[in-house]
């Protein structure tokens, strides 16, 4: 009698391990900020009960939805900067300009998302709230500590150049620079003329994010600029691997459209 015996298949271990491997990696690479950035996801789960459970809405949306996004947000900046991070030498990873790196990072966007927070657990905004001299005062704040985090991306980029890794694509080496510069000069450009036109609460909204669908919301080019670090190393990557003739044109190239969307952006932000 023949016995049958059947291996299970467990496809989903290699969903389970990438996570992990990538985890190993950001903590290998800045684990102070692998760290932190683990931290802010984290805090999601009480955010979310909270949700679940707290009715009351600002403008329309929910109180926790704000904190969960900016939460999010600082956790995708904290983990990136410890990406590229790693492509530095050690000494440097270990050295004082990377210390400020982390610090001013963990400093601002503690200090962003505990007033968020704050205010959504009383039931109030935190963004555009000048009811009396404390909360303008915190408003400005804020913007200060917008400021700072966005700041972190062009000062690691610019450790990034002074200590190039020639052992990465030229393209992809360029795509991180411009985007990390983009960040700040996107980004901190619309937070600066975010801070003083507030976004429209009436008419057609994307759900869930909640921008307004008929103009006048700067909030997606705030989006794409402070995500200009992400996005376009990730095409730089892409086109390197692609092996494409003149991929450090083709980067420029990309940036240069990524630039013009942005510009599309605000112009629509500001109609």
């Amino acid at each position: 009698m023949t016995t049958l015996t059947f291996a299970p298949r467990v496809p989903q271990l290699g969903i389970v391990r990438a996570p992990l491997r990538l985890a190993a990696e950001l903590r290998s690479r800045e684990p102070r900020l692998a760290m932190y950035g683990a931290l802010l996801v984290a805090l999601l789960l009480p955010m979310a009960l909270a949700w679940t459970f707290d009715d009351r809405t600002l403008r329309g949306a929910n109180v926790w939805i704000k904190p969960m996004k900016f939460t999010l947000s600082i956790a995708l900046l904290a983990w990136t900067t410890a990406w590229f991070a790693g492509h530095l030498p050690m000494r440097v990873r270990l050295g004082r300009a990377m210390d400020w790196i982390v610090w001013l990072l963990v400093g601002a966007g503690s200090f962003e998302l505990g007033y968020i927070a704050l205010q959504a657990g009383f039931g109030e905004a935190s963004h555009y709230n000048q009811a009396d001299v404390l909360h303008i005062v915190m408003y400005a704040l804020m913007g200060i500590g917008a400021l700072i985090l966005t700041a972190t991306q062009p000062m690691l980029a610019w450790q990034l150049h002074r200590h190039a890794d020639s052992t990465l694509p030229s393209a992809y080496r360029q795509a991180i620079l411009l985007g990390l510069v983009l960040t700040f000069v996107f980004g901190a450009g619309v937070g600066m003329l975010l801070s003083n036109l507030q976004p429209p609460d009436a008419g057609a909204t994307l759900p869930l994010l909640g921008w307004s669908l008929q103009g006048g919301d700067l909030r997606p080019a705030h989006f794409l600029g402070i995500h200009a670090g992400q996005l376009l190393p990730i095409a730089g990557l892409a086109v390197a691997a692609s092996g494409v003739a003149r991929a450090r044109t083709v980067v420029w190239g990309f940036a240069v459209a990524y630039s013009a969307l942005f510009g599309v952006l605000v112009a629509w932000g500001l109609s």
